[in-house]
């Protein structure tokens, strides 16, 4: 990757690499040491990626201190993004959108990550008990107090997304420059209406999951045995290509893997190739665990899609697809919640 193949991160005058390092498996959750993943920051960084995603909440912030051990003395080079939102510790109060948390909890990961200022600051998920006019604001102040240079939304919903956009627009404050949702050959969910809705309003997209968890390693299969998932545990069932709801999934993993196989691509190479051709994605966020992970991705950085070859795709999978909405990130969960089926006390 050279200069040439910066993108503009939406409107804000930004550019940023087609791959942004995820740190989401850095420390304990991905079973990295802190001195193998500084050594996989370099690389990358080396390789030509300016950009990092990382969260307060990935093990407990852990995740950030190695981030902020890697970028010493390489601060400048990089686009830093973290998140706030979910729980950093066992304390209930230390989480949410609100103002009293985001105040704290942007100071927290300043000091983890070394750095006086946030190049991106985002919201990891919405909050319905909070107003996002509360949320809005707070962020505002952090960006003209220099704390943060942007801010964005992380798998909001199209609604969500409008509401922030206008609550923003309404006190004439710095509104939302970008939005994090998960994208992938087998799930397909925001090209109905999340990335119409980035181009109306100039968003950048950083889009996770570009393997769908797994299921576009290359390793799901018709007949082929059970693959080993270090996520099986997380979410029941997910994984299982025994589960009549992964029938149909797993299927469209077993026809990309053939697709891929007749156009001379692994099938990494493919989903990589994929979410980098769509124009309103920004950059892709990969998660690479090892070396030989890191090269898997960034051999895909130049591939060029043909208009045939994403055709035979939507065959296999039409465009707006998604096989299980829990694919979506949180969105699903929300429905979850008694208060948008019934009145409750």
């Amino acid at each position: 990757m050279s200069l040439s193949d910066l993108r503009p991160l939406g409107r804000t005058g930004v550019r940023v690499s087609p791959f942004v390092l995820g740190a989401m498996n850095f420390g304990a959750r991905g079973g990295t040491t802190h001195e193998e993943s500084i050594a996989l920051i370099h690389r990358a960084l080396d390789a030509g990626i300016n950009a990092i995603d990382t969260a307060d909440t990935y093990s407990r912030g852990e995740s950030e201190i190695i981030v902020g051990k890697a970028l010493a003395g390489r601060r400048d080079e990089v686009v830093l993004a973290t998140k706030f939102h979910n729980a950093v510790d066992d304390d209930p109060t230390h989480r949410g959108n609100s103002r009293r948390w985001i105040v704290r909890a942007v100071e927290a990961s300043l000091r983890r990550l070394g750095t006086d200022h946030l190049d991106l600051y985002q919201i990891h998920r919405p909050e319905s008990v909070t107003d996002i006019d509360e949320t809005v604001g707070a962020l505002d102040d952090l960006v003209r107090a220099g704390k943060i240079r942007y801010y964005g939304t992380s798998v909001f919903s199209p609604g969500e997304l409008i509401q922030a956009q206008w609550a923003a627009d309404r006190r004439a404050l710095n509104r939302p420059a970008t939005e994090q949702v998960p994208y992938s050959l087998l799930v397909r969910g925001i090209e109905r209406e999340t990335l119409p809705i980035a181009r109306r309003y100039g968003l950048g997209v950083l889009t996770y999951g570009p393997l769908a968890a797994g299921w576009l390693s290359g390793s799901y299969r018709l007949g082929a045995p059970q693959p080993q998932s270090r996520r099986a545990d997380l979410i029941p069932g997910r994984f299982d290509v025994a589960a009549s709801e992964n029938a149909a999934k797993l299927a469209a993993a077993d026809a990309l893997a053939t697709l891929a196989d007749e156009a001379g691509l692994s099938l990494v190479e493919l989903a990589i190739g994929f979410v980098l051709a769509h124009p309103d994605v920004t950059a892709a966020i990969i998660g690479p665990r090892t070396q030989q992970h890191l090269d898997a991705y960034t051999s895909a950085a130049d591939l060029v899609l043909d208009d045939d070859l994403l055709d035979r795709i939507d065959e296999i999978v039409p465009a707006g697809k998604v096989f299980r909405e829990r694919d979506t990130g949180d969105i699903a969960d929300a429905l979850a919640e008694p208060s948008r089926r019934r009145r409750v006390a």
